[in-house]
């Protein structure tokens, strides 16, 4: 591999449209057109979600509502089918949502490092914090999937480069901040929730990894912990 920019090719995830929780997708009624008529096991939760009529029966309405929703952040089948992959991408959203501003209220992430760029897997959230008080974030992020996984532990920021190019896998990582091996934190233009997730970098919108980039530098610390759902 050679000298560091080779080391430190890292693997962006790839828009493969599987599931973005590696959730096994309840299997969908097969049939060509866009949209399906039948219900799916979720579908009052997901109705409820998208703020539709919670009869727990498929309408033109709620499959619409359903597939624009699966169109945007990429999950697949896109036929408006109420199933585990689409529901799992809306009850991490609600989790994270749940979390609030105080993203470290287990205490998890070391408050004994001073800045440090925390990683809850779990919740698929990253945020920055000195000591107790919360920098920037909680902000959704997209992590390694299954094969792929993210590696926990606590770690340093050693290398970044703005306009990093994976030789590897031959594609744009800006802003990319290296902090174990190949695995960074660097912007994608996919959503945070696009299925099956990064190849074991910490995936963030563009205006996240800039924040990210102004606030960080070689030497601070990273903790990652937890553990993807589905890996």
């Amino acid at each position: 591999m050679g000298d560091i920019r080779r080391r430190g090719v890292v693997a962006l995830g790839v828009t493969a449209l599987v599931t973005p929780l590696t959730l096994a997708l309840t299997s969908a009624p097969a049939q060509a057109a866009s949209c399906t008529t039948q219900a799916g096991p979720y579908q009052k939760q997901v109705e409820k979600f998208l703020g539709r009529p919670m009869d727990g029966k498929q309408s033109a309405a709620d499959c619409k509502a359903i597939k624009a929703f699966q169109d945007k952040h990429g999950i697949t089948p896109d036929i408006g089918y109420a199933g585990s992959v689409t529901w799992g991408v809306m009850d991490l959203m609600n989790k994270q949502k749940a979390v609030g501003d105080k993203p470290n209220k287990d205490g998890k992430c070391p408050t004994n490092k001073g800045r440090i760029a925390c990683v809850n897997l779990s919740l698929q959230l990253s945020w920055i914090q000195d000591g107790n008080k919360l920098v920037y974030g909680p902000v959704p992020v997209r992590t390694g999937r299954k094969g792929f996984v993210t590696r926990t532990g606590l770690k340093k920021i050693y290398w970044r480069d703005i306009d990093h190019v994976s030789s590897l896998y031959n594609v744009s990582m800006p802003y990319s901040q290296f902090f174990d091996g190949g695995q960074a934190f660097h912007s994608v233009g996919l959503s945070m929730w696009n299925p099956p997730g990064s190849h074991g970098c910490v995936n963030m919108t563009t205006a996240t990894a800039k924040k990210y980039w102004s606030l960080l530098k070689n030497g601070d610390d990273v903790y990652v912990y937890g553990r993807k759902p589905g890996t």
